[in-house]
């Protein structure tokens, strides 16, 4: 059985971190891209980092260069998001998703592998 699941998530201040990890099981993870994608209430999904099976890092979101940083280890099959500076607007359901082939999506239909998401608010 596929699963990814996340967690990490939690109520924290303005300007503070959290790290998201993203566990994955019943797939062969080292050769995936893996992404997080996120979706803040009554807003569409917003594609926020992808980062090849290699480790190199493809892709972040505008709103979040030079705060979040995407890596992995895959002998432990996980992904994680180190998310700094949070502020108000990154309060969002975050998703891990999974694809053999690189893609930049933020479309759950474009993933192989979706997990249950964790909740992150940043609120005072």
């Amino acid at each position: 059985e596929v699963q990814l699941v996340e967690s990490g998530g939690g109520l924290v201040q303005p300007g503070g971190s959290l790290r998201l990890s993203c566990a994955a099981s019943g797939f062969t993870f080292g050769s995936y891209a893996m992404s997080w994608v996120r979706q803040a209430p009554g807003k569409g999904p917003e594609l926020v980092a992808t980062i090849r099976s290699t480790g190199a890092v493809t892709y972040y979101a505008d709103s979040v260069k030079g705060r979040f940083t995407i890596s992995r280890d895959n002998a432990k099959n996980t992904v994680y998001l180190r998310m700094n500076s949070l502020k108000p607007g990154d309060t969002a359901v975050y998703y891990c998703a999974a694809r053999a082939a690189l893609l930049y999506s933020r479309s759950r239909d474009d993933y192989d592998y979706w997990g249950q998401g964790t909740q992150v608010t940043v609120s005072s």
